[in-house]
């Protein structure tokens, strides 16, 4: 796995490949304006970007603005592939994307021993599996957990692992570039490049499903502390009438906004076994029980979009995760306790739902690892 000729790159030019990557094809006229640089600094830049394999010309109208008609610029895609794994306690999915994290192919296998050499044999050949002899310019994984700038991975509570140095147990090689990340952080990265907030500077992303979990992009940079991925969003304090979580707190986002703490209180109010789309399926049909579960839910829901708005003075803020259908369900609820928890001068906040499925986890790894490439690091 040769490395791509990104390495040696400038900040300028790395801000350049970034502009071209995500709002490609654009015309140098408005990558001027919008980076504010003059035309022989970014007719530079751009023959640097060109000499590293990474800048073409593109199909298209030409670009009159700079004198002579020039078209405008777009990254290339047939460079090779970039890998990323999204790992839970459970399985493995794996897919293979451009460099725009445009999914080409997609691997998902059963994790029967979630010990670390197991997992990490399970990937190896995954990752072999999937490149299917293509070069292959980066990796990215994302797991829930803790995981530290050498690939050690902390604490990860769904695969029972504490201090695992799962970049040395992969054994990839020093030629491959690797990033391993929480998986919210890098779910993250991929909404604000390639997904549902392409183009947004500043939002929040909130995932509910089995956990909760909270990114945050301020000034077009993802926000990472050395905290991401402690999970530190999961026992906030949402509702003091609501059910207890595992842990024993009242009304907590664990308890209110999880599938298990969901689906947990429904079973034991309708006396059995319930599974999370039934239970949304017996709420939209007018079932007491479940529509009271379901709502105190949603408004619950509400109280976490909000406090995240109130405290990071963002007006977008998207919705993910495998529990995001409880956001449809209890609409009217969210959107009034969103409102209730704000204040009256306060600016709305757009809510954007992203029900992509399960293979954007992955994704987001695998734009983990383009940033990697674009961004350096």
């Amino acid at each position: 796995m040769e490395r791509m000729a990104t390495d040696g790159l400038i900040p300028s030019a790395r801000e350049l490949a970034r502009q071209i990557l995500i709002h490609g094809p654009v015309s140098r006229a408005e990558l001027g304006r919008t980076l504010g640089l003059s035309a022989a600094s970014l007719s530079r830049l751009t023959k640097t970007l060109a000499d590293a394999g990474f800048v073409v010309e593109a199909d298209g109208p030409p670009d009159r603005s700079l004198g002579r008609p020039v078209r405008p610029l777009d990254v290339r895609l047939d460079l090779g592939i970039v890998v990323g794994a999204k790992l839970t306690g459970d399985a493995v999915t794996v897919v293979a994307t451009d460099l725009r994290a445009h999914v080409l192919r997609q691997i998902e296998r059963d994790l029967d021993d979630r010990s670390p050499g197991a997992v990490a044999r399970v990937l190896r050949d995954v990752i072999e599996e999937i490149s299917a002899g293509d070069r292959v310019l980066a990796v990215g994984i994302g797991l829930g957990g803790l995981i530290d700038a050498g690939g050690v991975v902390r604490r990860a509570a769904f695969l029972d692992w504490t201090d695992v140095p799962l970049r040395d147990l992969l054994g990839l090689g020093d030629d491959t570039r690797l990033v391993i990340e929480n998986d919210v952080i890098a779910l993250t990265r991929g909404v604000h490049w390639f997904g549902v907030a392409r183009g947004l500077r500043d939002l929040a992303v909130v995932t509910i499903g089995m956990g909760v979990g909270y990114g945050l992009v301020l000034d077009d940079r993802v926000v990472v502390r050395p905290d991401s991925g402690v999970g530190l969003a999961g026992h906030l304090p949402l509702d003091p009438g609501g059910w207890k979580c595992e842990e024993g707190h009242v009304g907590c986002a664990s308890a209110m906004l999880t599938i298990p703490g969901i689906v947990g209180e429904a079973s034991h109010r309708l006396e059995r076994d319930v599974e999370y789309a039934e239970l949304l399926e017996l709420a939209a049909g007018g079932d007491p029980v479940a529509t009271a579960v379901v709502l105190a839910s949603g408004s619950a829901l509400g109280r976490m979009l909000a406090l995240v708005a109130n405290l990071t003075a963002v007006g977008d803020v998207v919705i993910a995760g495998d529990g995001v259908a409880l956001y449809a369900a209890a609409q009217d609820h969210v959107a009034g306790a969103l409102r209730a928890d704000r204040r009256p001068l306060a600016g709305p906040v757009r809510i954007i739902a992203d029900a992509a499925g399960f293979d954007e986890w992955a994704r987001g790894a695998a734009a983990s690892a383009i940033q990697s490439l674009v961004l350096g690091g």
